[in-house]
């Protein structure tokens, strides 16, 4: 049964999440909630556990201990299969360096998730340019990612993301690789169109000016998240 109709409940939600990577424990008994439509940054120093969050959240990895929670389902015991699709219809996805496929054009990287999800080739191409033009790439339809400037190639990353309608999009250090004007510019498509469409967005970022356009701020701290107003 779909909770998107309730505020009082959580989207998505991990609760006591445990994972180690080797003898390391990245994540050592984390909660955090998301709510439908919110912007929630999720800050810390460098390892305090924030990139493995995002990824146990994203059913990306499985936590070691805990529950992820997704729209009222466990979704840490969905199988591979059902995972895959919720990535493709309900989750995007973007990194510190945007991971398009290199030997696409901007226009092709943007298309090819709404094709996966049903779209032919012409419609498909014809969204991805309305996107690109909403995140502000026009003109740089035919380029491929290296053509690009670092702030052009993100902002075209979130298009890919955001083209599909999602419920959730992870943003892991999206602004780490940019300048500051370039960094503005993509918090601010990004939040834009967030707000427009109702998505909310888990922002994993190290930079307090980022983290400045949440709704909301958790600091992790050795894999917990710490209390409000203890640094992490």
């Amino acid at each position: 049964m779909s909770n998107q109709g309730d505020s009082s409940v959580p989207l998505l939600a991990g609760r006591d999440l445990v994972k180690a990577h080797g003898r390391t424990e990245a994540l050592r008994g984390a909660s955090v909630e998301l709510r439908v439509g919110e912007i929630l940054a999720v800050t810390g120093a460098s390892g305090s556990g924030k990139s493995t969050l995002l990824h146990c959240l994203a059913g990306i990895v499985r936590p070691d201990a805990g529950a992820v929670t997704y729209d009222g389902s466990r979704l840490d015991q969905l199988p591979e299969r059902r995972l895959s699709e919720l990535r493709r219809s309900d989750f995007g996805v973007v990194f510190q360096f945007g991971q398009l496929i290199p030997e696409l054009t901007a226009l092709d990287n943007v298309a090819l998730p709404l094709m996966l999800a049903g779209a032919a080739r012409a419609e498909a191409r014809v969204r991805a340019g309305a996107w690109l033009e909403r995140f502000g790439v026009r003109g740089q339809e035919g380029l491929r990612p290296g053509e690009m400037s670092g702030g052009q190639a993100q902002r075209a990353a979130l298009a890919r993301a955001l083209a599909t309608g999602p419920k959730v999009v992870f943003a892991d250090e999206p602004t780490g690789a940019l300048d500051s004007l370039a960094s503005e510019q993509v918090m601010t498509s990004l939040v834009h169109t967030a707000r427009e469409s109702g998505t909310a967005v888990l922002l994993i970022t190290h930079d307090a000016q980022v983290a400045a356009y949440a709704d909301r701020e958790v600091r992790l701290s050795d894999g917990t998240v710490a209390p409000a107003g203890v640094a992490a």
